[in-house]
């Protein structure tokens, strides 16, 4: 079974970013995060889904207005 969350550090390193900045992007909610008892964990779809998003916007190519 593939895992469906990650901590904050592991979805930092997938997303290239050190581990304050994971921190801080979690804390600010840049990053998407789930709580369960005292853990904060990033969901894997959300994570993503936020990729996909970003990827979207960056693309001109997938604006419908252009």
């Amino acid at each position: 079974m593939d895992k469906k969350t990650l901590s904050i550090p592991e979805a930092g390193k997938v997303l290239g970013i050190g581990r304050s900045a994971a921190y801080e992007a979690a804390r600010t909610g840049q990053i998407p995060t789930i709580r369960i008892g005292k853990r904060i964990l990033v969901p894997v779809v959300a994570l993503e889904r936020l990729l996909r998003e970003c990827a979207d916007r960056s693309d001109p190519g997938t604006h419908p207005s252009q």
